[in-house]
């Protein structure tokens, strides 16, 4: 975990030394998260933190606390999100180390949302509600508490402080009903005073450097899956900690379900991010609450893969939960506003229409499916990351959904998750493959490295399997896939696969085609998380919507590098999706749109090989630069 260090007293000193250049604090903390997380800071971000940080290391030295370590832009484990500070020092009471989260606000005035204790407008502040600051503290305590070894089993070592050190409380009075426990406060520049005792019963006046070495040190427990807890998650209780655009989100959602149901309105909430943003977490924990509190609410995806496994592992043993998953085409007769929240994941599988070759007669229509979505319920909420499109016909987009609910006079909210990464936490990675592969402006570049995840070029298909496999057996999850460059053969009457991925002689299977095991292979839609997965390649219909800790991927000869770029070569795919009907234009975006889908499979680390030569020589260059 990375972040910048100083004790209470340095930085204050540091913030009004006269001798150094104006703004040398924003600047030292800039070059510090350029030297270790590669991200630029905005202007923005670095005046803020010449207005708040040097305030906040004064109140702790006016307390007697200049010994205590300040950890700024802290950044939470497996997560790009960073806390404003953490506060480590030596627990007053007990002895122990101590810590606290500070989220330091600028705003001068803001109010609740119709009384909704987690949201809150801010004067003169675009769009739209906010986190209530102490929610959002309160995830990072929670978050924390989940993750990092050196707090695991004693989660009253971490609280939580909003600090509004420019509010007036008379101005902020709202907020302070969003405050619902000791162990996260709120306090403004009206309470300075109180603000000072509440360090000094926190912290006692000695050196915080050994308890901020053991929290930055410590180690990292794994993340929690969102399949293994989601049984217990709808069942039982929430198990997953939401951040900052996550957990707003989520209220938002839960506003609009109150608000729609009062007016007798509807809402449409749309929540954009890459993959592992939290997108499916958000949508499970909706599921969850909304079930406990007795909502209409039911979850939906355009993937076969995906639904079957949320029926399989969190419906296990209940048909009710098993009925909450549904796919897209499920709602073509559905009653208009029968549900109170239909929760659309994977909304960029929306297709034009929900019709097929094998619809009744009775049921076609030229109704678009996403209409028919928006009408199932009052607050409709679509889960989308418009570059993992890989099928022709596939259109759920921000711009199409939008444009559908405005024109029929319906409120839309939006949510980008785009700090939200998984991959490691890292923003490098996940900007790194849309360059590669010209989903983003701008040539592709070196891999620069990230401390957060691991991205290596793989000599052959025998050595890419061979390094995953050592992972599989250090007890981490791992997966092989490739690019549909390859045919897909039915399973032999023996009850084995065939060995259709052939590279050199090496080979192995594609993942089962069917709803049925074959021998130790398990069915297509469980490949992703079921043990024998490992032994056959996973296609981008099966891998799409899943994770694990580590990834291999073939790239096949559908996308190689020739004269300075990477091309396609529609030609080389074997995608039955890439029919007649398909343009030139559309093959290519969809080829590449695959491969971001695949790339972006590991939480941990990426192999990747090319079976075409000068395209693996361009991926060594930039992997080893």
């Amino acid at each position: 975990m990375t972040a910048f260090r100083h004790s209470a007293e340095s930085l204050a000193k540091l913030a009004t030394d006269d001798s150094v250049p104006e703004k040398r604090l924003s600047e030292a903390i800039a070059e510090h998260l350029r030297r270790t997380v590669r991200v630029n800071p905005s202007p923005a971000e670095r005046r803020s933190w010449d207005r708040s940080l040097p305030l906040l290391a004064r109140d702790l030295v006016d307390a007697g606390l200049g010994d205590v370590e300040m950890l700024v832009e802290y950044q939470l484990p497996l997560t790009s999100k960073r806390a404003d500070v953490v506060l480590a020092g030596v627990d007053s009471r007990t002895g122990s180390d101590a810590y606290m989260v500070v989220e330091l606000k600028q705003w001068s005035q803001a109010e609740l949302v119709e009384d909704d204790p987690n949201l809150v407008l801010v004067e003169g502040m675009p769009g739209g509600p906010k986190l209530h600051p102490v929610t959002q503290v309160e995830g990072y305590c929670d978050y924390i508490a989940d993750f990092v070894g050196a707090v695991e089993d004693h989660a009253d070592m971490i609280r939580g402080v909003a600090y509004l050190h420019n509010a007036a409380d008379l101005d902020v009075q709202d907020l302070y009903r969003g405050v619902r426990s000791e162990r996260t406060r709120l306090f403004t520049k009206g309470r300075r005073g109180a603000f000072l005792d509440h360090l000094r019963e926190r912290f006692a006046p000695a050196s915080g450097a050994d308890a901020a070495d053991r929290l930055l040190n410590s180690a990292i427990r794994p993340s929690k899956q969102l399949l293994k807890l989601a049984a217990q998650e709808i069942r039982d209780r929430e198990q997953f900690v939401l951040l900052d655009e996550q957990r707003l989100a989520y209220e938002i959602v839960l506003n609009s379900v109150d608000r729609a149901r009062r007016a007798d309105s509807k809402e449409v909430v749309i929540v954009t991010g890459g993959p592992g943003s939290g997108k499916s977490v958000i949508a499970l924990s909706l599921l969850g609450e909304l079930s406990r509190q007795g909502r209409g609410v039911m979850h939906a995806t355009g993937s076969r893969s995906f639904t079957e496994t949320l029926r399989k592992v969190p419906g296990k043993g209940s048909s009710k939960v098993k009925n909450l998953f549904k796919y897209f085409n499920s709602f073509m007769t559905a009653e208009r506003n029968g549900l109170d929240v239909l929760i659309c994941d994977e909304a960029h599988r929306i297709r034009e229409t929900s019709q097929n070759r094998y619809t009744p007669a009775r049921l076609r229509s030229d109704r678009r499916q996403v209409d028919e979505l928006i009408d199932a319920a009052r607050v409709p909420v679509f889960l989308l990351d418009e570059h993992q499109v890989v099928r022709p016909g596939e259109m759920g987009t921000v711009a199409e959904i939008r444009s559908h609910a405005e024109s029929r006079g319906f409120r839309v909210h939006e949510v980008s998750l785009n700090a939200q990464f998984r991959c490691g936490g890292s923003r490098a990675y996940e900007e790194w493959v849309l360059r590669l592969l010209g989903l983003q402006d701008g040539p592709p570049t070196p891999w620069r490295g990230d401390d957060h995840f691991e991205v290596s070029p793989a000599g052959s298909p025998q050595e890419l399997e061979a390094l995953l496999r050592s992972k599989l057996g250090e007890g981490h999850s791992a997966r092989m896939t490739a690019g549909f460059c390859w045919p897909w053969s039915e399973p032999r009457k023996d009850d084995t696969l065939v060995h259709d991925v052939r590279v050199g002689n090496w080979s192995r299977p594609w993942n089962v085609k069917g709803d049925r095991a074959v021998g130790d292979a398990p069915a297509s839609a469980l490949w992703a998380t079921l043990e024998g997965g490992f032994e056959q390649i996973g296609c981008v219909y099966t891998a799409q919507g899943f994770e694990y800790d580590w990834n291999g991927v073939i790239i096949g000869s559908d996308l190689v590098y020739r004269d300075g770029r990477l091309v396609t070569v529609r030609k080389a795919s074997k995608d039955p999706a890439l029919t007649r009907g398909t343009t030139d234009e559309q093959a290519d975006r969809l080829i590449r749109n695959t491969y971001k889908v695949l790339l972006t499979r590991g939480m941990v680390g990426t192999f990747v090989y090319s079976v075409d030569a000068e395209t693996q020589a361009f991926i060594q260059r930039l992997m080893r630069s």
